[in-house]
């Protein structure tokens, strides 16, 4: 799915809400809806939006901290049962998938004034947004409920769980229909939709998830052999891949749209929490030290190998991903200096044409960024001006399917040249260089399969910081116990803070699995959160307590 526009803006627009509509979009006229094309359409448009589609939260990881939470449900180890963002969860793939069965046992309604290939078509976009619905199901909660046509309530007490195993095979049927009845492209003219290459992708990434290796590598190299109208390929600039000049790239595969015009946007604390102080945010959404650490220096090496990398200037000869993703000490960022230094209490503003008080310093503003940090992947100037922002949210792109390819081949044990292309071609595309320009990046040569494995992964937490992706790839690596158990790094209290040390006290120790340890720091670094996660449980979240307070059939997870 390219990025959708008109028809899809204008559904967004009229049904999206804070609070979600549990009815079927069929129930005000259950027996006479679904009776003709354009019927057919709203349906399948209605779910079309980001109630129904979303990666994790990224502050679910060891990349991402909020200073007003101090932590969450599962970077404090205390999700259980009656959590609300469990609940909602649930609740919301749910719905979907209702709503799925609902247009499928009643779309033939439709059958004698609808061309049969519109007919096929809408198919195949519900099947492939149920087949979605439950692979995130599974990821995060293993067995549960698999319901295929609707229900009256008398039979919902009685369902039970389904395993893992026979609603993965499920998922891949129903996305194998997807695949084969969508079209690769649509024409200019006509509303852009999902796509074979949007079913192909959830089937890759469900597939990776899942470690189901082979049907991963096959469904990410089917899209790789794309060519023509609808083919992908990786945006020529990262940094702009996130803006609004980015979303009708050819690497976008699914993003759902958002757009001011339409009423579909973010406004508010969400966007002021990301922004610097000294434009009226809140520079409360940050960046860790940890995920600072994870860019690998020019020469491909991580800091705590590489002679390029000086704690004191961090940001010098490292990944350019890095200064993409995360504000630069010293640079004009929307229209001010971003200088949390303790002693730099005025900052040049190119806006103002002055020098300003520097609000995000600590020694100004008590509340400044914890970690020093700030987000600027996907961030531009109009956040800043209108305390709002509409960007397009990006679910699945290229480069995932590149990085999913390249880890599979390695887990199967086919290390080949299409492994390291693959991989190059997004190490590549970060230093704005062709492929084939070796010695302008540190392309990857290694066939060893351990040092590839740890590429791989670090690539995937560096390239898609901030997207959704990291909790994901913790929990099926079996590191979130690692990771989730460290400590949250700041900077210490400007009263405190050693400037010969500024801003960090010496090269941070990463092990094989790139986890940071900070304890040897002492003093230098202050713990501004302590993370928990309980291994033994959390790798799956709980079934929700109201769910099964309404069927008691439902068993739990262990632990919970």
């Amino acid at each position: 799915m390219k990025n959708l526009v008109s028809i899809l803006l204008l559904t967004a627009s009229v049904t999206a809400c804070n609070t979600l509509d549990l009815n079927p979009l069929s129930e005000p006229s259950s027996e006479t809806f679904y009776s003709n094309q354009t019927e057919l359409e709203l349906a399948v448009n209605d779910l079309y939006r980001l109630d129904f589609w979303g990666n994790d939260n990224e502050q679910f990881t060891d990349n991402y901290w909020h200073r007003g939470q101090l932590g969450n449900a599962v970077t404090f180890g205390t999700m259980n049962a009656e959590d609300g963002t469990v609940q909602a969860y649930w609740t919301a793939c749910y719905k979907a998938i209702a709503r799925a069965n609902s247009f499928l046992a009643n779309k033939d309604r439709a059958k004698a004034n609808t061309p049969a290939t519109v007919m096929t078509q809408l198919e195949a976009e519900m099947r492939l947004i149920r087949a979605y619905q439950y692979s995130r199901l599974i990821t995060h909660f293993g067995d549960v409920p698999l319901m295929t046509k609707p229900m009256v309530l008398e039979e919902s007490y009685a369902v039970t769980r389904t395993s893992q195993a026979e609603i993965l095979k499920f998922i891949f049927d129903e996305l194998d229909f997807a695949i084969a009845n969508l079209p690769q492209s649509y024409p200019a003219s006509a509303v852009k939709r999902l796509t074979k290459g949007a079913a192909l992708a959830v089937k890759a990434r469900t597939a990776l998830y899942t470690g189901n290796w082979a049907v991963a590598k096959d469904a990410a190299q089917a899209i790789m052999q794309f060519t023509g109208a609808g083919a992908y390929s990786l945006h020529p600039g990262y940094s702009q891949l996130f803006l609004k000049a980015g979303e009708t790239s050819p690497e976008l595969i699914i993003s759902i749209p958002r757009d001011e015009a339409q009423k579909v946007f973010t406004s508010g604390t969400n966007v002021q929490d990301q922004l610097p102080r000294v434009t009226g945010g809140f520079g409360a959404q940050i960046p860790t030290r940890e995920m600072v650490d994870a860019y690998e220096c020019r020469d491909g090496k991580p800091i705590d190998e590489s002679p390029l990398y000086n704690p004191k200037e961090p940001f010098k000869n490292r990944d350019p991903r890095l200064t993409a993703s995360i504000v630069e000490f010293g640079t004009q960022w929307l229209g001010y200096t971003y200088q949390p230094h303790p002693d730099s209490t005025t900052i040049f503003s190119s806006k103002e044409n002055r020098r300003v008080s520097n609000l995000d310093t600590r020694a100004v503003a008590a509340f400044a960024s914890f970690t020093g940090f700030l987000w600027k992947k996907g961030v531009d100037q109009s956040w800043a001006d209108k305390r709002s922002e509409d960007n397009d949210a990006i679910l699945f792109r290229y480069a995932e399917v590149l990085l999913t390819y390249a880890e599979a081949k390695i887990e199967l044990g086919e290390i080949d040249a299409s492994v390291l292309n693959a991989i190059n071609q997004v190490r590549a595309r970060a230093y704005g260089v062709a492929v084939g320009q070796t010695s302008a990046y540190p392309a990857v040569t290694t066939s060893d399969p351990a040092e590839l494995r740890r590429i791989v992964r670090r690539e995937r937490r560096v390239e898609f910081a901030k997207e959704g992706l990291r909790y994901m790839d913790l929990i099926r690596w079996r590191l979130a116990e690692k990771a989730l158990t460290r400590p949250v790094i700041g900077l210490p209290d400007p009263a405190a803070q050693n400037r010969a040390k500024w801003p960090f006290p010496g090269v941070t120790p990463i092990d094989d699995d790139g986890i940071a340890d900070y304890s040897g720091f002492g003093a230098d670094v202050k713990v501004v959160a302590q993370r928990s996660f309980d291994k033994a449980r959390q790798y799956l979240w709980p079934i929700p307590a109201l769910e099964r307070r309404v069927n008691p059939n439902l068993t739990q997870n262990p632990g919970y």
